[in-house]
């Protein structure tokens, strides 16, 4: 994919003629200075074949990153961990990573290392995908409207009759996702437990990683692209994963997609951009630039009312990118959700790239992900709501965040009103209210929400 740029000499000489060195980050986010010429020009970037990897198809697409005098390479990888692990070596600059990789690593949970993020990718993007057979069995229990259509948002209270079937015959209830700190692990996790289904513990202390202890349902990872053939071969009854690959099962007909992680809560975060803190302290402006060039392409991706998403669509078809057909990519891509076979509904915030400040790492992004890592084990023992604070400050930087918001401001690029108001953002979102079980979420105080749960560790809860 990496192309030869004919424009490369020229944006060199603009930038160099600008360039103000940053001598530390921490100076730049005192005041806003403009940012020196790029210490790393030539960059290698990882995703995953997933349709929220769109910010950076599209920056290199729209030629954000030479605008700001980098040459991007962008190279598909086969799962979460091998992409993780090529952050980690410096094999890949950068990567499309899960929202929990960057947190799961700087606690040791997994590989340890030092991620950071100062970019979120995208809001919602996910759903639950069950098999003909068990949506079969679920639609007894699910009401239906005048329409003669299920009622939504459905929740795994319908699923529950069909795994105690299950259980009481002695069979594993087998579901995929895509990684252990994956969105789609908890949002899965967070449906099930929901609906009275235990999802089960991990103890890392005494080595069981399966995440499977307690289970009524048993969850494994499954890469993305593999979840329908390893659901159509009877190896999974069903999965949470992002898009085309719940679309792709009503197109293959071996599935229902029965709810979207817009339904279990609203808005939630999803993917993030992630880089080590070395690379990321060794190449500060080069950093501040990637910023730059991926928040522009996601204001491209949904400005006037989503207008864009048909040629994104095309895009993320191609080979290089998702690989799917442009079909399959539009059913979620541009307004709509497709469930049960001709059971097409709009949903316009299905995938968000940029509105309602999708692009800000938000503190509280960072701590539900850690309160989740504590509900089922990850974090084996309790912490105080600081440590909380703590981790999520040394992983989510809206510090690198604000300077290159500020840039494309003082560039005319963008206005100051695309932005959260920096003066006065604490990183926190104000409580959130929209989960599938009617819970509220307060980023300030992790360890009360844990009570709230009826499954799960809270306290001094140990496995």
């Amino acid at each position: 994919m990496k192309t030869t740029l004919n424009r490369r000499s020229l944006c060199k000489k603009m930038l160099l003629a600008a360039s103000i060195s940053l001598a530390t980050l921490s100076a730049s986010t005192a005041a806003l200075a403009e940012i020196g010429y790029p210490e790393k020009e030539e960059l290698k970037f990882g995703f995953i074949k997933l349709t929220d990897m769109a910010p950076l198809a599209i920056a290199y697409e729209k030629r954000y990153f030479e605008d700001e005098g980098l040459y991007v390479t962008l190279e598909a990888q086969a799962n979460w961990k091998v992409l993780l692990d090529r952050v980690i070596d410096g094999q890949l600059d950068g990567a499309h990573m899960l929202a929990g990789q960057p947190l799961g690593a700087t606690i040791g949970f997994g590989t340890k290392a030092d991620i950071i993020t100062a970019f979120s990718m995208d809001l919602n993007g996910n759903g639950i995908t069950v098999s003909n057979d068990i949506w079969e069995q679920m639609k007894p229990n699910i009401p239906v409207g005048a329409d003669g259509k299920p009622v939504h948002p459905i929740k795994a209270d319908a699923l529950k009759p069909v795994v105690d079937k299950y259980k009481a015959e002695g069979k594993p209830f087998n579901m995929g996702m895509v990684f252990p700190v994956s969105t789609h692990n908890y949002e899965l996790r967070y449906w099930l437990a929901a609906g009275g289904i235990h999802p089960g513990y991990y103890a890392p202390e005494k080595g069981d990683i399966s995440g499977q202890l307690q289970a009524d349902a048993l969850l494994s990872v499954t890469p993305p692209p593999q979840m329908p053939a390893t659901m159509e071969a009877g190896t999974i009854y069903g999965y949470c994963v992002g898009e085309p690959w719940n679309q792709q099962a009503v197109f293959k007909g071996i599935g229902v997609p029965v709810i979207t992680d817009y339904e279990i809560w609203k808005d939630n975060p999803e993917k993030v951009f992630g880089v080590s803190k070395e690379w990321a302290d060794k190449y500060p402006n080069t950093h501040i630039r990637v910023v730059k060039a991926m928040i522009r392409a996601a204001k491209w991706l949904d400005e006037n009312n989503n207008a864009n998403r048909p040629e994104a669509v095309e895009i993320l078809s191609r080979p290089a990118y998702v690989g799917a057909d442009a079909e399959v990519i539009a059913n979620s891509m541009t307004g709509t959700f497709e469930y049960e076979k001709g059971d097409k509904r709009e949903v316009p915030d299905f995938n968000v790239f940029f509105r309602y400040n999708a692009t800000y790492p938000y503190y509280s992004d960072a701590i539900w992900y850690l309160t989740q890592m504590r509900r089922w084990g990850q974090i084996s023992e309790q912490k105080p709501d600081s440590w909380y604070m703590d981790i999520a400050k040394k992983v989510y930087r809206p510090d690198i965040y604000a300077v290159a918001a500020k840039e494309l401001i003082a560039d005319g690029v963008m206005d100051a009103a695309d932005f959260p108001d920096f003066d006065s953002e604490d990183g926190f979102k104000a409580p959130q209210t929209q989960f599938i079980d009617g819970i509220t979420y307060d980023g300030k105080k992790p360890n009360e929400y844990l009570e709230k749960f009826n499954i799960g560790l809270k306290g001094a809860d140990k496995i």
